[in-house]
């Protein structure tokens, strides 16, 4: 596309395009295109991603929000006539509901000029969208400019990080929709593994017995937490500096225009958003993007760690601990016949990765803004709505090609607990600590069970044995009865 742009009069011309100036000059523009010369200028600066704009779909969507509640508020101030006003607004809704309409949208996600360059092709594109409304040619900004009609009593500075706020609460609600159902697979597999009795494992040593579904179930309460955690995190994108235009002194609008257009915001989007207490500040702070993106670090990490143990407690099938049995969904090697990776997992885990690697990145686009305003927006946006948009479907392939079909081997959850010296825990209120500690290096040495070796030695009776080490005791002793399934 930057191929047919040409920055001089005398060059010849394809026969499909439009001149269009701005203060470097003319340029050429396609004469199909909807974004104009200072959307050309930013294609030919910033070649960079490949990623545009327009694939961030609520980005999108929020910036035409934006400008239509923009343009209904500088119409009841009496500033923006009535037959602009309905164009820009035929156009914002036209953008909203049609997703081709996104292919105009073709400035590179990363880019400098704190978020100018999608600013602008927002503007373009809605001019020329309402242009063509209006019965007028593309390109007829004296019918109808970019700036001084769609952009009137704005700012990139407030537009841009408004829209982008908006685009998060938008991103979030699928995120959100996931990590529920998500959540109610985790429960699904607790209630059904609840009676299988398993080991239990620090520091992968063997530890004190639970059951699997105690295990899945940990599992749902972690996702369960970090559900409240995003909704209590992105509370802060309903604070916006809408109004407070180039750097929150609300330069070139009327006294009530901010407080009008947050309103028309709040309308459009369902969501009660305001405006910020101090609009100096929040168009120079992107607290609430580094504070939101540590949420979606801690989920990230935490869905990691999920997939890890997912991996260990499948692993084998005859040589690692082979408890639970994944879903086969794919060969697994290109030379060792039948073999079956945990590919699921793993591609949960690099997602978890490059959210964490995105923290990093907005951490460091936080710490670089300055003075008045924070020029790093734009790659706040992209790794922010790149996080999101990478997390939704893993969740979703992880729910649906994972956690939904794994299945428990009883028999290899038995023979473990059978084995395992992690019960002598139970017998040190009773026995003792060293008394247990030397149960548990004999039953080592000699490959015995502890139940035997107490009988042996004559240490407590079968009947209060049995008691002790009794599953429901074992598992949950302060719960009552699981109908846990143990033969000890």
């Amino acid at each position: 596309m930057a191929d047919t742009i040409r920055n001089d009069d005398s060059a010849a011309r394809p026969a499909a395009c439009r001149i269009e100036r701005d203060l470097l000059g003319p340029a050429e523009i396609p004469a199909d295109a909807f974004w104009g010369v200072h959307t050309s200028r930013a294609i030919a600066n910033f070649p960079i991603s490949g990623t545009p704009i327009g694939r961030f779909a609520e980005l999108v969507q929020a910036l035409a929000i934006v400008k239509q509640a923009a343009a209904r508020t500088n119409h009841a101030l009496g500033d923006l006539d009535g037959e602009r006003a309905a164009a820009i607004e035929a156009a914002c809704i036209r953008i909203r509901q049609d997703r081709h309409s996104h292919s105009q949208f073709v400035v590179d996600a990363m880019q400098g000029g704190a978020g100018t360059s999608t600013n602008m092709n927002a503007n373009e594109v809605i001019a020329n969208l309402a242009l063509e409304i209006m019965g007028r040619p593309k390109g007829d900004y004296a019918a109808l400019h970019p700036n001084d009609h769609v952009n009137m009593a704005q700012s990139t500075n407030d537009a841009y990080p408004t829209a982008l706020r908006l685009a998060a609460l938008f991103a979030v609600d699928p995120l959100l929709d996931a990590l529920a159902a998500l959540a109610e697979a985790l429960d699904a597999k607790a209630r059904e593994f609840a009676p299988i009795l398993k080991v239990g494992r620090t520091q992968l040593r063997d530890a004190v017995p639970m059951t699997l579904g105690q295990e899945f179930g940990a599992f749902r309460s972690m996702v369960q937490a970090e559900i409240r955690n995003l909704r209590a995190q992105s509370a802060a994108f309903l604070q916006v500096n809408l109004g407070g235009t180039a750097i929150g002194t609300g330069i070139n609008t009327r006294p009530d225009h901010a407080r009008l257009v947050t309103a028309e915001l709040a309308r459009l989007t369902g969501h009660p958003i305001t405006s910020a207490p101090d609009f100096i500040e929040a168009t120079s702070d992107v607290g609430a993007f580094t504070q939101f993106s540590g949420a979606l670090k801690r989920l990230a990490l935490k869905l990691s760690k999920i997939a890890g143990d997912l991996r260990l407690l499948s692993s084998g099938p005859r040589a690692g601990l082979g408890e639970i049995v994944l879903p086969a969904v794919q060969a697994g090697s290109s030379i060792m016949p039948g073999k079956i990776n945990p590919v699921i997992p793993e591609m949960v885990s690099q997602v978890a990765y490059l959210v964490a690697g995105h923290d990093v990145t907005i951490t460091l686009c936080a710490e670089g803004g300055q003075l008045q305003l924070n020029p790093f927006e734009p790659m706040i946006s992209y790794c922010l709505l790149s996080s999101i948009s990478l997390l939704t479907p893993a969740i979703d392939t992880l729910r649906t090609r994972c956690i939904a079909g794994i299945a428990a081997d009883r028999e290899r959850c038995r023979a473990l607990s059978d084995n395992s010296l992690g019960v002598v825990t139970a017998l040190v209120p009773v026995l003792g600590y060293e008394t247990c500690s030397a149960l548990a290096r004999r039953a080592l040495a000699e490959g015995s069970r502890i139940a035997d070796l107490v009988l042996e030695e004559d240490l407590l009776s079968r009947e209060r044995l049995t008691d002790l080490l009794s599953p429901d005791r074992l598992t949950s002793p302060n719960l009552g009865s699981l109908s846990v399934d143990a033969d000890w």
